[in-house]
């Protein structure tokens, strides 16, 4: 075997290229070798099946799905993922959710990101060659270092490298022990500015949850809510969630501990939003998303197509 072309080397050198997205000429300069010489061991890697490529239509759409989302719930805009067997319904989301984005950010804007596996997606995937001079802003603050919540602070800071734009923090924690907590938070000048700045952002993308399921039953459990408070969450029927702010059938804000305990942007924050976006994936997910679009939480989607089925199952049985 040439000099190296060892194993270890070649997994090295394609991590560096495919992952790490370094030039060859850049990965030759740090290993002392040169560019060809990179080349070859990107073809051997390739060769010995290091390296696997796919090429999914990530993008794809159901026109018929949006249009019927568009006149049903009034939604703008709307996207939805075509059906595709054996894929993933999260990261054709994500792919969809970033297509949209790039069409969409303009120069000088401000966008508002929430949290969630969806937008670890949509954040992964997003890729322009128009650099956008934005300012990208958290609407939540920092979460659980659980592997079951994705933290605002680390999508605020990837999505901002990625559209070429710059980004701010929102130092503190989003769920805190108590109300008192909070209020002690939030007289900060930094924690306030944040906040500020997060409430008048030209356009928000947010994730949308189910009460009860996934990553929204795990901000309850790191609630820790006593007997009585949790009694009280469960009597106003929540059944979904965004930016940690929990809400019922018709987008109604869940109040009480579950509200007080929470350093976030509030629904009527983000109603006030000219822009805001919601995606999600999964047709579990349809009451609580349902619910936020008759809020006025979200002003459009970016779905699967299950899940947009439910969505218009749901709104013909409720007559809406």
């Amino acid at each position: 075997m040439p000099p190296g072309r060892d194993r270890q080397t070649l997994v090295k050198v394609a991590s560096l290229y495919y992952l790490d997205g370094r030039s060859q000429e850049d990965i030759a300069r740090t290993l002392q070798t040169s560019r060809s010489n990179v080349s070859r061991m990107l073809a051997a890697a390739k060769a010995q099946g290091l390296v696997q490529i796919r090429v999914l239509d990530l993008g794809a759409r159901d026109g018929d799905l949006e249009g019927a989302l568009r006149v049903r719930l009034g939604l703008d805009p709307v996207r939805v993922t075509a059906f595709t067997p054996g894929e993933s319904q999260l990261e054709q989301v994500g792919a969809l959710a970033a297509e949209w984005l790039d069409e969409a950010l303009v120069d000088g804007q401000s966008l508002g990101v929430s949290w969630g596996s969806s937008l670890k997606a949509m954040t992964a995937a997003f890729a322009t060659d128009r650099p956008r001079a934005v300012d990208v802003v958290p609407l939540v603050g920092g979460l659980s270092s659980s592997a079951s919540l994705v933290s605002g602070q680390e999508l605020v800071r990837s999505l901002a490298t990625a559209v070429g734009g710059t980004y701010r923090y929102l130092h503190a924690p989003a769920l805190l022990r108590s109300a008192a907590a909070r209020d002690a938070l939030v007289t900060e000048p930094a924690i306030r500015a944040a906040l500020d700045a997060a409430r008048a952002v030209d356009l928000a993308v947010v994730g949308l949850g189910a009460a009860g399921l996934g990553s929204s039953a795990v901000v309850l459990e790191q609630l820790e809510l006593g007997t009585e408070d949790r009694a009280r969450f469960e009597a106003a029927a929540p059944v979904g969630d965004t930016c940690c702010r929990f809400f019922d059938a018709e987008g109604r804000a869940v109040l009480g501990a579950v509200h007080d305990q929470v350093l976030a942007v509030d629904l009527d924050d983000l109603r006030r939003v000219p822009t805001v976006v919601g995606v999600a994936a999964g047709a579990e997910k349809a009451a609580g998303v349902l619910a936020a679009v008759r809020g006025g939480i979200v002003d459009g989607l970016v779905v699967d197509s299950r899940l947009a089925l439910a969505l218009l199952d749901r709104a013909a049985a409720a007559g809406a």
